[in-house]
């Protein structure tokens, strides 16, 4: 790639040579426990490192972001590099790390500890290396992402600045290839069956909380779902009940429903609190429908000069791009007209189980890769 100073894939040993530095904030981000509302201890961490590095401007605020600032040339594009640093798992949970040659296992550690990791890595790594970017860098640390958390970090942070952005990079531990570009309209909710006190559990054929939420289920799935726009409705979790011998008096389920369609899941999420009116009405048991996210559909384009220069260095870094939509911070870039994309560093396995592990080996061309699309904005500094 003729725009580039030196070839992406000299640019992935130059990256591996640092390895000690990112193994260690790994491992330091991967076992400093970060659930959603829960961040502050992981701020802390990503705060010094930024203070390590010298940069400008760093602060969080009063629900748990970090951020700092690298600044370029005069007259350069303000450009956003965000992960989120919340997890799916309690903090009473053990953190521990196994660190091995191969692979880093360990709760959390591809959904998001190697991205905040990355995160915490990258300014060390631009001024070491003495990367040409030119563009004013600001490196964002967001909470309250995922869950009921529905993106609340990033959504405070831009609704509190004054600060533009022209641009946006969101980092995932997990797959090396992610490029999103386009986030799907969604709502995520929760359905929870209660059955009243007075209910005549003694007559033989009485159904219980679980049976009702099948029966919510099964009406969820006869909503006819259109191929195109894709849609699909996805049930996360189902807990309810107590034991082998006693019908459940309580049942949760929790669900989200996905369109590249706004109006579509608008349908289906209204079809969905009509099914729930009419069990509740006939079985005579209570249920709530808790909503706990939304999303909107829209994206840039696969001709997107950001797109491309992504495109560009994977090409250069032998990475197949894994193309699909996302949810993540990429969905409130979007929503303001900020051109975003979302990067993976590495392979993961088991991703958000107790078993999660990632591969140590790509984790360095996954740097690479973000240090070369930082790169690449100098060719399109004249479209942004």
């Amino acid at each position: 790639m003729n725009h580039f100073p030196e070839s992406l894939p000299e640019l992935e040993k130059r990256v591996r040579e640092h390895q000690d530095i990112l193994l260690a904030n790994l491992v330091m981000m991967s076992e400093t426990p970060a659930s959603t509302f829960q961040e502050q201890n992981r701020v802390r961490f990503l705060l010094d490192r930024f203070r390590e590095a010298g940069l400008d401007h760093i602060s969080d605020d009063e629900v748990n972001n970090g951020i700092g600032f690298l600044p370029g040339p005069e007259d350069s594009p303000s450009v956003a590099i965000a992960a989120h640093l919340d997890t799916v798992f309690e903090n009473t949970e053990s953190h521990a790390l196994s660190l091995g040659k191969e692979r880093v296992k360990g709760i959390g550690i591809g959904d998001n500890s190697l991205g905040a990791a990355v995160l915490a890595s990258l300014p060390y790594l631009i001024q070491e290396l003495e990367l040409p970017i030119h563009a004013n860098l600001w490196f964002l640390g967001v909470s309250r992402s995922l869950g009921r958390g529905n993106l609340g970090g990033i959504r405070f942070l831009m609704d509190n600045t004054q600060q533009k952005f022209d641009q946006a990079i969101c980092l995932e531990g997990a797959p090396l290839g992610r490029l999103n570009f386009t986030s799907l309209a969604m709502m995520r909710g929760e359905i929870e069956v209660e059955v009243p006190d007075e209910y005549d559990f003694s007559r033989f054929g009485v159904m219980g909380a679980i049976v009702h939420i099948n029966d919510i289920i099964n009406r969820i799935l006869e909503i006819p779902r259109p191929s195109r726009p894709q849609t699909s409705v996805v049930f996360g979790s189902l807990h309810g009940g107590n034991s082998f011998h006693e019908l459940a008096r309580r049942a949760t389920l929790r669900f989200e429903v996905r369109s590249e369609s706004d109006q579509v899941a608008g349908k289906i999420e209204k079809r969905i609190g009509e099914i729930i009116e009419e069990v509740r009405s006939r079985s005579g048991v209570e249920i709530k429908l808790t909503k706990i996210a939304h999303r909107s559909h829209g994206g840039i384009s696969y001709e997107d000069p950001l797109v491309q220069g992504c495109r560009e260095v994977m090409s250069e870094l032998n990475i197949e791009p894994k193309i699909g939509p996302s949810m993540s911070e990429l969905a409130a870039f979007i929503a303001r007209d900020i051109p975003a994309v979302t990067l993976g560093i590495s392979n993961g396995q088991r991703i958000n189980t107790l078993e999660e592990e990632v591969e140590v080996e790509p984790i360095f061309k996954g740097i690479a890769q973000v240090l070369g699309v930082l790169m690449s904005l100098n060719r399109y500094g004249d479209d942004v």
